[in-house]
């Protein structure tokens, strides 16, 4: 059977070298191009150089329009620019990375029409689906944690969240706080109450609970570490844990990578994993959700890969059997 035929456009950052790295080891496809215009002529490896002995490739500034998949790494807003300027066979399915085509007001580019790439909320769509919006990372493990309350209308009430996401979260580009004598022993929130994936977030929740009407206050925060993102969620409950456990268990009883622990989380049990772990602990009236993936596979590349392999009739889990980092 002849492999996928990859296309990855924005080559030189960070979920692109992920997605190099999990391609290179996918059974079912074979990278064609890696496209980036500042790196044209240089070895992949010299970008990604853990893929030293891995592939032996060099990043292009051409593009093959008849690729079966293309993955969009570019910064957000970008994508729209990218295929407003370059045309692609009506074959070649699309998977962006950005935050172009994530809400139902900009589904829609020149006739093709994008699905939103959370499978555990639209499995049946990407599968069926030419073009797919791939979810923010702090959306995903949000979204992860309120989904079984809102598919069974129990947001009755607001929901506070706080969140950490590591430096690798802010992408390749350097500024003010990613520098590492910024960033090493310290922390900070940015965007309070603001952060664009509250959009995407209200958006598949008001899907499942069409009546929701309440707040989502979310507070993002900058870690002092690499990799991950940490999510506490609390909102108001009338039934007690297990009830909720029950609840979470039946929704992702047929999820292939997210899964509810009975313990407490802590960020080594899904780094470098396309995983998602959620804790539920009750206090009083106030259900406490955790929620932790790694951004840059579940909340980027892996579920990207992810949705390719439900795109294509793959095993959802085929080139996504990742190791994590425990110690």
């Amino acid at each position: 059977m002849k492999k996928i035929q990859v296309g990855i456009i924005g080559g030189a950052g960070y979920t692109a070298g992920e997605l190099i790295r999990l391609l290179v080891n996918h059974p079912e496809a074979e990278i064609d191009f890696v496209y980036s215009t500042s790196n044209a002529g240089n070895q992949i490896s010299k970008i990604h150089q853990d893929l030293v002995g891995s592939l032996y490739r060099v990043f292009t500034d051409t593009v093959n329009p008849n690729v079966d998949v293309l993955f969009l790494c570019l910064g957000h807003g970008n994508s729209v620019k990218f295929l407003s300027s370059h045309t692609f066979s009506e074959n070649t399915k699309i998977i962006d990375l950005g935050n172009d085509f994530r809400l139902e007001a900009d589904k829609v580019f020149e006739g093709k029409t994008f699905v939103y790439g959370l499978p555990e909320l639209n499995k049946t769509a990407i599968e069926s689906a030419n073009y797919i919006a791939n979810p923010g990372c702090f959306a995903t493990a949000i979204q992860l944690g309120l989904l079984p309350l809102a598919d069974a209308n129990f947001l009755q009430n607001d929901v506070y969240i706080n969140a950490v996401t590591g430096a690798t979260g802010a992408g390749t580009s350097l500024s003010a706080t990613t520098h590492y004598t910024w960033r090493d022993n310290n922390f900070s929130y940015y965007k309070p109450f603001t952060h664009q994936h509250l959009g995407e977030i209200n958006q598949s929740v008001k899907q499942l609970q069409d009546s929701f009407a309440s707040e989502i206050n979310f507070m993002p925060n900058r870690g002092n570490f690499s990799r991950g993102i940490f999510a506490t969620l609390y909102t108001k409950f009338e039934g007690t844990v297990d009830d909720a456990k029950n609840l979470y268990q039946n929704f992702y009883d047929s999820a292939k990578f997210t899964f509810v622990s009975d313990d407490f989380l802590h960020l080594k049990q899904v780094v470098n994993t396309n995983k998602c772990l959620v804790h539920l602990h009750k206090h009083e009236d106030k259900l406490l959700i955790t929620s932790i993936i790694d951004n840059l596979l579940k909340g980027a590349s892996g579920q990207a890969v992810q949705n390719m392999n439900l795109m294509f009739g793959l095993e959802e889990t085929t080139g996504l059997g990742l190791k994590g980092t425990y110690f």
